[in-house]
């Protein structure tokens, strides 16, 4: 199956986790799919839902879609901005910065995207004052013309979703995201991994733990769950105090993205979820550039990762 990777980049991000969580989706399922932690989009994006609530607690995040939405954003508008910056920042020293300082005042979602896709190792990180400080990627060509196509192809794909789908973008706290779901919805989440990421955004403490747990168990619909089970040092003790009651699948992970070479490890994830399912192997996950000169000779077996 392909893989779309959507515009926004993140640490974490579960591109390569989508064929798995969506061979759990209820086949017959015709609900509103809510997710409380919604990130980047990348699962909602794939699974294709017809009616989605998507939500998050970083305001950039949600303003984007919805600017794509409302067609404040285009795919032509997109091409044409990141042609006029993407020669700012090969002829101007510390253009990044300059745009990064205009985005923490204004909080144009177009900034948003140009300093997300030109950051270090496409990290979102705000600091204690909700300002983004993700340092520059020190490519001032980073915005090729194959580059900036790439980026345009992403929007293009979301903002034609958006166009044939019904979709709810809101900015929000998880557990009032939770009380719009009934019965018929399923919810995904996918909240900051506890123990492992703090962000002013999407921090996450073992109160947020307990209050997910409390209000998912007793939740009445289907809920799936995205976790980390433990890496080469540790494991997280949650899954045991907390999560244990419900049917849990592992899985080995790598996280290409991070500040830190440290952070670039190897994780078992878990998916947690609250019904039965006869879930199948899932085989070697592969990512794909768009402009792969090989791309049409990708094995069928294979799961494809539009980058």
């Amino acid at each position: 199956m392909k893989i779309f990777v959507p515009p926004i980049k993140s640490q974490g991000i579960k591109t390569k986790l989508v064929p798995w969580i969506k061979q759990i989706i209820p086949e017959n399922f015709n609900g509103v799919w809510i997710e409380p932690f919604m990130g980047t989009g990348v699962v909602a994006f794939n699974i294709k839902p017809k009616k989605a609530v998507l939500c998050d607690t970083n305001p950039h995040l949600i303003n984007f879609y919805n600017s794509l939405k409302d067609e404040t954003i285009t795919p032509n508008i997109v091409r044409v901005f990141l042609e006029e910056e993407g020669k700012k920042l090969e002829n101007i020293e510390d253009y990044y910065y300059q745009v990064r300082d205009r985005f923490n005042t204004k909080h144009n979602p177009l900034d948003f995207l140009f300093i997300n896709r030109a950051g270090f190792n496409g990290m979102i990180r705000f600091n204690s004052k909700g300002k983004h400080n993700v340092p520059f990627c020190k490519k001032p060509k980073r915005f090729s013309k194959a580059y900036i196509t790439k980026i345009v192809n992403q929007v293009d794909y979301v903002y034609k979703l958006l166009k044939q789908n019904d979709y709810i973008f809101l900015c929000q706290d998880f557990q009032e995201t939770i009380k719009q779901a009934d019965t018929d919805s399923i919810i995904y989440c996918d909240p900051p991994y506890i123990d492992r990421h703090v962000d002013y955004f999407n921090s996450w403490n073992e109160n947020d733990e307990y209050n997910l747990h409390n209000v998912l168990k007793n939740f009445q619909g289907k809920f799936i769950l995205s976790t980390w089970h433990s890496n080469k040092y540790r494991k997280n003790s949650y899954i045991e105090t907390l999560w244990s009651n419900f049917n849990m699948f592992t899985k080995d992970h790598f996280y290409h993205l991070g500040g830190s070479e440290n952070n670039r490890n190897s994780i078992i994830e878990a998916i947690i979820i609250n019904y039965n399912t006869n879930i199948k192997e899932i085989k070697e996950v592969r990512q794909y550039s768009l402009f792969d000169l090989a791309y049409s000779k990708i094995p069928s077996n294979k799961t494809e990762c539009l980058l």
